[in-house]
């Protein structure tokens, strides 16, 4: 077995904790109880990426739920899906509705996918998911389903809540629609931003640092961990810069954590 899964699959999550392992981008193991579910993982090597995965699609194994915000290869790989629905045969895999079609066609399970749309929840183990529409750079919610493409996620278990935005930008209601489920103990949220140059590149945007970094303090999560900023060379930012900006405008109503890729981080309710 893969040692850095072992020491993941091994990790004791006392009451009211929760742990967390980055893996880079928006990518992020979540440990609550004895309940493991992985988020936006990009695990297939290649497209220009700038770190490579920290544990190989096919060693990963054990996973209770693999979720997806949106159908982007960052975010839900389908390659890498694939083999997951062989590997983890009984994992629930998690995405926008409005993607059904395409998570069946890798394969998993019809009893195993589930397609949620803004303001619904699901429980997998240990953990509650709540859905909260994101707007990646728009809501574009289809006028006849009413279905939104883009998701973020709300991880709640242990007194824990974990918010991963996937990728968006701020649109009006999105606080209330994060904080509705109770205080937010840690925040995944993307810094990358959009410019020209991006757009001229159809590379659709996220919020810049500063926007996160406002949103992180006028949220109140305890801790806000910066993403989306390391895996391309011409999408990428600088998380010091986000960490300056919060530090020096939110002081220490928001703590920012610049992770490491596969470090452990254990969140606290408040």
């Amino acid at each position: 077995m893969n040692d850095k899964l072992k020491e993941i699959l091994d990790t004791k999550v006392p009451e009211y904790t929760a742990a967390l392992w980055w893996l880079g981008q928006m990518g992020l193991m979540v440990k609550i109880g004895k309940t493991l579910i992985c988020v936006d993982y990009f695990a297939t090597p290649g497209y220009g990426r700038l770190t490579p995965p920290p544990i190989p699609a096919g060693e990963l194994t054990g996973i209770d739920a693999f979720l997806g915000t949106h159908d982007h290869l960052d975010h839900i790989d389908h390659e890498a899906w694939k083999i997951f629905a062989k590997s983890n045969p009984q994992a629930k895999f998690i995405f926008p509705r409005a993607h059904e079609k395409g998570v069946l066609a890798d394969g998993v399970k019809f009893e195993n996918a589930i397609g949620l749309n803004a303001g619904e929840s699901v429980r997998v183990g240990d953990i509650t998911i709540h859905a909260v529409a994101a707007a990646h750079e728009f809501l574009d919610r289809d006028p006849d389903t009413g279905l939104y493409p883009y998701l973020q996620y709300i991880i709640e278990g242990n007194c824990v809540r974990i918010h991963h935005a996937g990728d968006t930008v701020r649109y009006e209601g999105m606080l209330p629609a994060v904080t509705q489920y109770g205080v937010i103990d840690a925040s995944l949220l993307p810094i990358n931003g959009r410019d020209a140059k991006r757009y001229l590149n159809d590379c659709i945007g996220n919020m810049t640092y500063q926007e996160a970094a406002d949103f992180a303090g006028e949220s109140g999560t305890g801790i806000v961990i910066p993403g989306h900023w390391d895996m391309f060379a011409d999408n990428s930012e600088d998380p010091n810069l986000f960490r300056d900006y919060i530090s020096a405008k939110y002081k220490e109503k928001s703590i920012c954590h610049i992770p490491k890729v596969m470090e452990r981080m254990v969140i606290s309710s408040r």
